[in-house]
């Protein structure tokens, strides 16, 4: 079988190892039934519902013809490094780094941290609108895990409150 769009392909072959991979993991919790759902159901249910969705892309990719086969581009390496290097900045934030004596800055610290560093993966950075958008994430956040969730986690760094 000939592969016509290679995009669609491979992004379907990780949406069907994704899926399963969480299915699987979701069978070492207890499952339950439809009535008296266990921990394990949800996660169980939406890992299979990927991987079909998965295999019906890939499937797709065999089948519909595309006009240049939709090659796959090269690696985006700026935007992948920008975006991870977020995600470990913000664990880094809100929890510190006890064993390197890095203290815990907090929510509000960590989302100003990584929305600064993340937007520096697109092609255009202005200060201004970063600095709006992490503000407003911040109180949007503050809101909802803080305010509404009652999460307990640091808002401010621990040098601050004590």
């Amino acid at each position: 079988m000939n592969i016509k769009s290679q995009k669609d392909f491979f992004s379907g072959l990780f949406y069907t190892v994704a899926g399963a991979a969480f299915a699987y993991g979701a069978t070492n919790y207890n499952v339950g039934t439809g009535a008296r759902m266990g921990p394990g159901y949800f996660p169980l249910l939406l890992g299979i519902l990927l991987a079909v969705i998965g295999a019906f892309v890939m499937f797709k990719s065999l089948t519909v013809e595309t006009q240049d086969g939709d090659k796959i581009g090269a690696w985006a390496w700026k935007p992948l490094f920008y975006i991870i290097a977020g995600n470990v900045l913000f664990g880094i934030l809100l929890g510190g780094l006890p064993n390197l004596g890095v203290p815990a800055m907090g929510l509000i610290a960590a989302i100003f941290g990584t929305t600064l560093v993340v937007s520096r993966a697109g092609d255009t950075f202005k200060l201004k609108e970063v600095l709006v958008l992490a503000a407003i994430l911040s109180a949007g956040s503050y809101g909802a895990f803080v305010l509404l969730l009652k999460l307990q986690f640091p808002v401010w760094p621990t040098f601050i409150t004590g």
